[in-house]
């Protein structure tokens, strides 16, 4: 079972706000600015867990408030993304949020992006962490001229 697309909007709602100290009420509040009207504090509780769908409006007043980028948003970690006619994987969901055009190179964050996703799986397995542990003993016992 995967995570559906408001899910993984909802999380990372709720990640960016903490990072800036926001309260659920300081975040409807501050959406108010760019909406309608205000989200009650229920309203960003219910985004947060993923129990509503997003306008485009929503979506940019989010990443204004929040001060980041509308694919931002969207990102999710491993998870299989729950779409209503199937589950897409992980890969092709990232893939998704950088930009497609054949002609168009990725733009640096976007690269950036990529490459610590990539170094992030590399550095997770555990045959590498072995040949670390061999490479410093083997330094140990060559001394210092090696």
């Amino acid at each position: 079972m995967g995570l559906r697309v408001e899910e993984a909007i909802g999380r990372q709602i709720a990640r960016l706000r903490a990072e800036r100290r926001m309260s659920l009420t300081e975040l409807g509040e501050a959406l108010g600015r760019y909406l309608d009207r205000p989200w009650s504090r229920q309203a960003v509780h219910q985004a947060e867990r993923g129990q509503r769908a997003f306008t485009a409006a929503e979506l940019t007043a989010l990443a204004l408030v929040l001060d980041t980028a509308v694919p931002v948003l969207f990102r999710a970690e491993d998870d299989r993304i729950e779409l209503p006619g199937g589950a897409v994987s992980p890969e092709e969901y990232r893939g998704i949020l950088l930009s497609r055009e054949p002609d168009m190179p990725l733009d640096g964050v976007e690269e950036l992006i990529v490459a610590l996703h990539d170094i992030g799986q590399v550095l997770a397995r555990p045959a590498l962490a072995r040949l670390a542990r061999i490479g410093r003993v083997a330094e140990q016992v060559a001394g210092p001229d090696l």
